[in-house]
């Protein structure tokens, strides 16, 4: 039987989630419900917590059917969560072999200095503002030229976010990590509306 590339990514993503920040399989807990002005780690913290209720219990909710089309997205996304992890996979409007995932890390309680204490088994690091919130293109596999790259937000000191494109076809397929943004940009000013 052959596997679509599809497919083999979100099993290598979900693969990778797991081997940036420890995965256990214990079951998702949400972080608490007021959070802390530290967060373990070397990080950067957030410069306001956003609203997390919606990434943990409907993650596909946290794009408008408008704002999924702002990002060249069809609307609803659909549901990929696990378990332990809550996700959603959103196809492009242009074509279906196209798509964008999203997945809440829970079980991370030091948020994105999580993903920084991963930094030496990364194949990439790079640091980056997402409407003002502290982001990290990062993979222990470096996918980017072949149209996928990861990019983790903070959205609290306790809870990171990954962003992963998997863009096999047309223009985008080049810039994977512009995608992410522009996605994650979207998420970020819909959470903070």
């Amino acid at each position: 039987m052959r596997i679509s590339r599809p497919v083999q990514l979100t099993g290598a993503a979900l693969g990778t989630l797991c081997v940036l920040t420890a995965c256990d399989g214990s079951t998702a807990t949400s972080p608490p419900s007021t959070p802390s002005s530290t967060s373990a780690g070397d990080g950067p913290k957030v410069p306001a917590p956003l609203p997390t209720k919606a990434l943990l219990s409907d993650p596909c909710s946290i794009l408008t059917t408008a704002e999924a089309a702002q990002v060249g997205l069809n609307s609803p996304g659909k549901n990929d969560s696990t378990s332990t992890l809550p996700g959603c996979m959103w196809k492009s409007s242009a074509t279906e072999v196209n798509q964008v995932g999203l997945t809440a890390l829970p079980q991370n309680t030091g948020g994105i200095s999580d993903i920084y204490t991963k930094k030496s088994g990364a194949a990439y690091f790079e640091p980056v503002n997402v409407n003002g919130y502290p982001g990290i293109y990062t993979d222990i596999q470096d996918a980017r030229t072949q149209g996928s790259c990861t990019l983790w937000v903070g959205v609290t000191d306790q809870l990171a976010v990954s962003v992963i494109p998997n863009i096999q076809s047309g223009p985008n397929k080049t810039d994977p990590c512009g995608i992410a943004k522009k996605f994650a940009t979207a998420m970020i000013t819909h959470l903070k509306s």
